[in-house]
């Protein structure tokens, strides 16, 4: 692919709306290996992302899984008058029902989506910068489907929170943590009581340790375990195996594997002993938040002492320990994720136009997806619909 197929620069147009935009260029890349020097720019200080729009994370799922999804690479770069990068949006682009649809890449790995941001133009931005950022894609956008966005990051305001907004289909609950706080501020004393006694069982047992993965040797052990116990825990709850999709565990195991600093871009937690693994949580890290991406426990007799939990109370006290300021569960509101998170991330979910077709596309969209959250509030309406998967399914 020549550099010309792969990036289209555009002037940004809307000339009289735009005057007050700082972006002067916007450059559409689709080849990630021609944004990838730019994007991992990005992820240094000075700039305002999630761990989930990582280059190491995003770049495996977009040719693993994105790629069997029919998604095509659709990052868009906007700079200044001096051509200094403001923006990276890590688009992907899906064709369908006639509709050209750019979501954000990750599908439904990622648990915030986010543009990458240059922190002082992410402070000062204003509308007409969106405008300026958007009107060169409307040759090839209709829609832009951008879900699960939080409206803050690092008490740092996300700047496509002036879109227009919805709630999205689940909440992501929240465990804000005071950095350096005592113990009992994370969890409570009498909760940590419980999971000691339950922890008693498993502590008999021979080699028994909580550690994060940090070989390659010791990661791929862990998720070979892993790939073996999900699915018989998902065949469990009657759960499709997301992780049984064509293109996942390979993205999966590539993100895993990606060192960054001293860990990983995804780090596997786990309690184990000399005869087996009892539990895994991995997730993403960045120095001041933890966000969970999956999980398991042993399909043993060992799993009636709650493991899991016995695991996420080690996770909790390790990034407390080291001043972190909050971590999440991922999204959807889990009886066990209540026992840690008393409060809620704040996100929401924006469908914007770019076309005439994409104004019925987004209206179609906003519907759907405020009827599926009706459902999942509903308790009655949402026990029909889990019938009736089974049932069907």
């Amino acid at each position: 692919m020549t550099m010309a197929a792969a990036m289209q620069s555009r002037t940004a147009e809307s000339p009289a709306r735009s005057k007050a935009s700082r972006i002067a260029h916007v450059d559409i890349v689709t080849d990630l290996g021609k944004a990838e020097a730019i994007w991992r720019g990005f992820e240094e200080p000075g700039h305002l992302s999630t761990p989930y729009q990582r280059f190491d994370l995003l770049s495996p799922w977009q040719l693993l899984v994105g790629r069997h999804e029919g998604a095509r690479p659709f990052v868009v770069i906007a700079r200044d008058t001096e051509h200094k990068p403001l923006a990276l949006l890590p688009f992907a682009l899906r064709q369908g029902h006639g509709v050209r649809t750019a979501c954000f890449m990750g599908g439904k790995h990622t648990t915030f989506n986010m543009g990458l941001w240059n922190t002082e133009f992410a402070a000062q931005i204003v509308a007409a910068d969106l405008d300026a950022l958007f009107a060169p894609l409307r040759d090839q956008v209709d829609v832009l489907a951008l879900t699960q966005q939080p409206k803050r990051w690092h008490g740092q305001r996300n700047p496509f929170a002036l879109l227009p907004q919805q709630s999205p289909i689940n909440g992501c609950p929240l465990l804000v943590m005071e950095p350096g706080g005592p113990p009992a501020s994370r969890i409570s004393n009498s909760f940590r009581r419980r999971l000691k006694s339950k922890e008693k069982k498993l502590q008999a047992l021979s080699g028994y340790r909580y550690h994060v993965a940090t070989t390659e040797a010791d990661v791929t052990r862990l998720l070979d375990w892993f790939f073996r116990v999900k699915p018989a825990r998902m065949a469990e709850q009657r759960l499709p195996n997301v992780f049984a999709e064509p293109g996942v565990e390979q993205f999966i195991r590539s993100a895993c594997l990606a060192p960054r600093g001293e860990g990983r871009v995804i780090d596997i937690h786990a309690l184990e002993c000399d005869d087996e693994v009892i539990a895994i949580f991995a997730g993403v890290a960045d120095g001041q938040r933890f966000s969970m991406m999956f999980n398991t426990y042993t399909l043993s007799e060992h799993a009636r002492y709650s493991p899991g939990l016995i695991l996420m109370r080690y996770i909790i006290d390790r990034y407390g320990e080291r001043g972190y300021h909050a971590l999440d569960l991922g999204i959807g509101s889990d009886e066990y994720k209540r026992m840690f998170c008393k409060a809620d991330e704040d996100i929401f979910d924006s469908f914007v136009p770019l076309t005439s077709r994409g104004r019925l596309a987004a209206m179609a969209m906003s519907s759907l997806n405020r009827g599926k959250r009706l459902v999942k509030q509903n308790q009655m309406l949402f026990d029909l619909a889990q019938r009736l998967r089974r049932a069907f399914g």
